[in-house]
């Protein structure tokens, strides 16, 4: 009898902890989403996709989905009191991305944008397909301030997209935000093909003139006027602009060398890599896999084709006023989304697709940098209206 038992005692304790693995609690959400995160880890690895964006967030999606009995042992993200939660914090109260915004400032050089300063409206033009999707959004059936959120996306810019949606829309912040940073790893992908259906083989060859030598006060005085202009006219995008030119000013003003690399190199890498692996983890499949998420990336992958398209073409129609000599290249209309540098280096592969001599990339860094800037603007603006 004591032999039957001690069995029955250690089937029952197999049995329990059976019920506990991630086996008996598997559902066909959880190894879907499992699948996407190592489809993720491929494309950073097998074609460099963005491999500092996409591997966290991959391996964020493979943690946000092991399954596991919810027994009160404070393991998933979703849990009050779990590390993950702690950690996850930073993306849901919008902690994260001022932080990766002040990185972007100390290494960004706006020399392209202040030697000529027009190009800021085509950085501008590109933020259409913000409130075009916007539009879409609404008629998709979102609320006014979902459809700010999954417009944003628009941006090309992940940090901005995260801070935004954790103000106006917090469940629907994990679809938003791996729709933004997957758009932004797909940028070669996505825009190519629309750049050349919208620009002629003439454009294409299109040489611009070289641009000024921009002073070192010149640098030092943008980032002021930069904030005092933006926050005056935007006060809600204070908390990303306001890093942003602040960063900035760490890197041009020449005495603060050492805060600059900190914010350029470890503060900024250790940021991404949390707000990566919880961004990723956020996709647990009860959670993640619902109708909404799905519209969010069709919506988001749509807003991203206009933004490029509304970029293009905004330089086309600029050349219409533009004297010979002093035209614009079309293939830099692509750079004004927020994808910093990655859209700007597509208009220099395409630009040497048809002149090997045609180096745009100087070029497309005005509209680029001025993408990061307008996205910013105009999420204070749709927070502003929406909050």
């Amino acid at each position: 009898m004591q032999l039957l038992a001690i069995g029955d005692f250690i089937l029952n304790a197999l049995n329990e902890f059976v019920s506990y693995t991630g086996f008996a609690n598997a559902t066909w959400g959880h190894l879907i989403m499992i699948l996407v995160g190592i489809f993720f880890i491929f494309l950073a690895i097998k074609y460099e996709f963005e491999p500092m964006l996409l591997i966290p967030i991959g391996f964020g999606i493979l943690i946000g989905n092991i399954p596991f009995k919810d027994a009160g042992f404070q393991i998933g993200l979703y849990e009050e009191g779990s590390v993950l939660n702690i950690l996850y914090q930073g993306v849901r109260r919008g902690w994260y991305p001022p932080l990766i915004f002040l990185g972007i400032g100390a290494m960004t050089d706006f020399s392209a944008l202040i030697s000529n300063p027009k190009l800021i409206l085509i950085g501008a033009a590109a933020q259409f397909g913000i409130f075009g999707a916007y539009i879409i959004a609404v008629l998709s059936g979102f609320a006014p301030d979902q459809a700010g959120a999954i417009g944003i996306i628009g941006g090309a810019d992940g940090p901005t997209a995260i801070f935004l949606s954790s103000k106006l829309a917090p469940n629907l912040m994990g679809a938003i935000a791996v729709a933004a940073y997957s758009y932004m790893a797909l940028v070669p992908v996505i825009q190519p093909p629309f750049m050349r259906l919208l620009t002629t083989k003439k454009e294409r060859l299109i040489r611009m003139r070289p641009p000024r030598v921009v002073s070192k006060q010149e640098k030092i005085i943008f980032p002021i006027v930069g904030l005092l202009l933006t926050t005056f006219i935007v006060p809600s995008g204070l908390p990303l602009l306001g890093m942003l030119f602040f960063g900035n000013l760490l890197k041009e003003s020449g005495v603060t060398r050492r805060l600059a690399d900190t914010a350029k190199g470890p503060m900024i890498d250790v940021v991404t890599i949390l707000l990566g692996l919880t961004v990723g983890a956020s996709t647990q499949a009860t959670e993640f896999l619902t109708f909404n998420s799905i519209k969010v990336f069709c919506i988001g992958a749509l807003s991203f084709v206009i933004a490029t398209c509304a970029g293009v073409l905004f330089v086309k129609f600029m050349n219409l006023f533009l004297k010979e000599g002093h035209k614009l290249n079309p293939l830099i209309g692509n750079a004004g989304v927020s994808a910093v540098p990655d859209s700007a280096r597509i208009s220099q592969v395409e630009g040497l697709k048809y002149d090997e001599t045609n180096y745009l990339l100087m070029h497309a860094m005005g509209p680029n940098v001025a993408g990061v800037i307008g996205s910013a603007v105009a999420a204070g603006i749709l927070l502003g209206f929406l909050g």
